[in-house]
């Protein structure tokens, strides 16, 4: 589990599979109300508050962004509730401690942010034998964000595996949607990226 601090008063968390199950979690736990699933939201704020000094009192609004062989983005922002197609408190316990709302979502994208141009390509070259074509570069926030479509990758299959290792090897799992991608940032390569880096930067 890895948490980041993305405001004062939003923090982004992390969960691999191994986290989830770990925790005897499956996927699809997380969009139902169980115990289990509350025992992890409890754990993820505890550890916000050692590690951030995060204190998830009052409304949050939760984003869980489900990303595929990478595991779960949760992004939490405190003192606001999103009033959209939202599943009501997660927590509706008597001794509820947080008030929120909750949003998922899943995409079907691999999605990896890259904060250095070197770093992205360093995996451009080591990723070239696995990823013969597709994928789509932006430039999103002073930062490089790669897409490449899973369609027709087998998430078992041991390129899908070396694919999502090399990518966490030099980038960080992104939970920015295609949406938010084609209105706030730029579209820098939009077809076969990879190809592309390589035979412009060698």
């Amino acid at each position: 589990m890895k948490i980041e601090r993305l405001s004062s008063d939003k923090i982004r968390i992390f969960l691999t599979f191994d986290d989830l199950t770990e925790r005897g979690i499956q996927k699809e736990d997380m969009w139902r109300e169980i115990p289990k699933v509350h025992e992890l939201f409890s754990e993820m704020m505890e550890q916000a508050y050692s590690e951030l000094g995060f204190d998830a009192t009052g409304p949050l609004a939760v984003e869980v962004f489900a990303l595929p062989a990478q595991g779960m983005v949760v992004i939490v922002t405190r003192g606001k509730m999103t009033h959209s197609d939202s599943q009501d408190s997660l927590l509706d316990e008597e001794e509820d401690i947080y008030e929120m709302e909750v949003t998922l979502e899943q995409s079907d994208m691999i999605s990896y942010v890259f904060h250095d141009f070197e770093e992205l390509l360093r995996m451009a070259k080591v990723i070239q034998p696995l990823v013969t074509e597709g994928g789509t570069l932006y430039s999103y926030q002073n930062k490089w964000i790669l897409q490449l479509d899973p369609a027709g990758m087998d998430e078992k299959d041991s390129n899908y595996q070396a694919i999502i290792a090399i990518l966490s090897e030099f980038g960080d799992a992104a939970s920015v949607t295609r949406a938010v991608l084609e209105e706030y940032g730029k579209v820098v390569i939009e077809y076969n990226a990879v190809q592309t880096l390589n035979a412009h930067f060698k």
